[in-house]
């Protein structure tokens, strides 16, 4: 359940009375685009407001009048779905930011440079994306902003989603340590247990997470593995 100071207000209007419920901001559009969510989860109180901001409750006439119904699951939802999110200039700010911050998180962790096959700093990203004019709307989902931002900034710098696959090959004294970290960290391909207690894997990952895994297989092998690019 959301706190109060994160919540937003969704507000209906009705044969002229007001309803409004306070909700995650975050869940809150996702239930407006369709999507299941835990209706309970996207409350921060369970109760109607004919006023959140003055705490004024609606009546449970006026509540049953209008929706059929005083669950307050189900007439938060379509409140959610049907009428308007309103935010504070406080709250806009903080959304915008966190989502700008997982914008840019998603790319550098997915996408990467066609050219030389490395993934591209968030602060190249960021620039690109300034440069671009990228305009973060807090109404849109995380992948709608990502796909957006790329398409954006694709004529500035060279950029895009793939996956690529690593060789690793561990020496006995770290593979049966460095085992679960080195293959959970993607998907394991193939792997291959050698003779003298050493082990051969390939893992697909994110092309833009290429460092953070060489970074991972050296610290947990005290860079006593050896790697290889495969595509």
């Amino acid at each position: 359940m959301v706190t109060l100071d994160n919540a937003i207000t969704a507000r209906l209007k009705r044969g002229g009375e007001h309803f409004e419920v306070l909700v995650d901001p975050e869940l809150a559009l996702r239930a407006r685009k369709g999507d299941d969510v835990n209706i309970s989860e996207m409350l921060a109180v369970e109760d109607v407001f004919e006023n959140a901001s003055r705490g004024e409750h609606q009546s449970r006439e006026e509540v049953e009048k209008t929706f059929g119904t005083t669950d307050i699951l189900a007439v938060a939802e379509h409140i959610v779905k049907h009428g308007e999110l309103h935010l504070t200039k406080e709250q806009r700010k903080q959304i915008i930011d966190d989502k700008r911050r997982q914008v840019v998180s998603a790319i550098a962790a997915g996408a990467f440079n066609p050219q030389t096959k490395a993934p591209h700093p968030p602060a190249r990203i960021e620039k690109a994306m300034d440069e671009a004019g990228i305009h973060i709307d807090p109404m849109k989902s995380v992948d709608e902003l990502v796909t957006a931002t790329m398409k954006a900034i694709r004529p500035i710098i060279p950029i895009r989603f793939d996956t690529v696959e690593i060789a690793v090959n561990v020496p006995a004294d770290y593979a049966a340590k460095s085992y679960g970290e080195i293959a959970g960290f993607g998907e394991l391909q193939k792997e291959e247990w050698q003779s003298d207690g050493s082990w051969i894997g390939v893992i697909k990952i994110p092309a833009g997470m290429q460092l953070d895994f060489y970074g991972l297989v050296n610290r947990v092998t005290k860079g006593g593995a050896e790697t290889r690019l495969l595509k």
